[in-house]
Protein backbone atom coordinates (compact mmCIF):
# COMPACT_ATOMS: atom_id res chain seq x y z
CA UNK A 1 0.00 0.00 0.00
CA UNK A 2 1.38 3.34 -1.00
CA UNK A 3 1.59 5.96 1.74
CA UNK A 4 2.50 8.71 -0.71
CA UNK A 5 0.20 11.69 -0.28
CA UNK A 6 -1.79 12.48 -3.42
CA UNK A 7 -1.80 16.20 -4.08
CA UNK A 8 -5.34 17.34 -4.86
CA UNK A 9 -4.49 19.51 -7.90
CA UNK A 10 -2.64 18.15 -10.93
CA UNK A 11 -1.45 20.57 -13.63
CA UNK A 12 -0.46 19.01 -16.95
CA UNK A 13 0.50 20.31 -20.36
CA UNK A 14 -1.22 18.59 -23.28
CA UNK A 15 0.04 18.00 -26.81
CA UNK A 16 -1.45 21.30 -28.00
CA UNK A 17 0.70 23.21 -25.51
CA UNK A 18 -2.09 24.34 -23.18
CA UNK A 19 -2.24 23.59 -19.47
CA UNK A 20 -5.08 21.60 -17.91
CA UNK A 21 -6.13 21.28 -14.28
CA UNK A 22 -7.30 18.01 -12.74
CA UNK A 23 -8.92 18.04 -9.32
CA UNK A 24 -8.36 14.83 -7.37
CA UNK A 25 -10.23 13.61 -4.31
CA UNK A 26 -8.77 10.92 -2.05
CA UNK A 27 -10.92 8.71 0.13
CA UNK A 28 -9.89 5.61 2.06
CA UNK A 29 -11.70 2.30 2.16
CA UNK A 30 -12.27 0.29 5.33
CA UNK A 31 -8.83 -1.34 4.99
CA UNK A 32 -7.02 1.99 4.65
CA UNK A 33 -6.32 1.86 0.92
CA UNK A 34 -6.60 5.16 -0.93
CA UNK A 35 -9.33 5.56 -3.56
CA UNK A 36 -8.61 8.50 -5.85
CA UNK A 37 -11.19 10.08 -8.16
CA UNK A 38 -10.08 12.63 -10.74
CA UNK A 39 -12.07 15.37 -12.46
CA UNK A 40 -10.47 17.12 -15.44
CA UNK A 41 -11.66 20.73 -15.60
CA UNK A 42 -13.00 22.04 -18.90
CA UNK A 43 -10.98 25.24 -18.74
CA UNK A 44 -7.61 25.50 -20.48
CA UNK A 45 -4.80 27.85 -19.51
CA UNK A 46 -1.88 29.45 -21.31
CA UNK A 47 0.45 29.07 -18.31
CA UNK A 48 0.77 26.88 -15.23
CA UNK A 49 0.51 30.01 -13.10
CA UNK A 50 -2.90 30.76 -14.60
CA UNK A 51 -4.01 27.22 -13.72
CA UNK A 52 -2.75 27.69 -10.14
CA UNK A 53 -4.59 31.00 -9.84
CA UNK A 54 -7.79 29.38 -11.09
CA UNK A 55 -7.46 26.56 -8.53
CA UNK A 56 -6.77 29.06 -5.76
CA UNK A 57 -9.77 31.23 -6.66
CA UNK A 58 -12.23 28.43 -7.46
CA UNK A 59 -11.25 25.62 -5.10
CA UNK A 60 -9.37 27.56 -2.38
CA UNK A 61 -6.14 25.70 -3.18
CA UNK A 62 -3.10 26.47 -1.07
CA UNK A 63 0.62 26.37 -1.87
CA UNK A 64 1.99 22.84 -1.76
CA UNK A 65 -1.23 21.23 -3.01
CA UNK A 66 -0.14 21.17 -6.66
CA UNK A 67 1.51 18.40 -8.63
CA UNK A 68 2.87 18.65 -12.16
CA UNK A 69 3.61 15.98 -14.68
Amino acid sequence: MSREIIRPFLITKDEEGVFRLTVRETRYNSQGYPLVTSHLQEETFKTATAARNFARDTFKAEPGQYATK
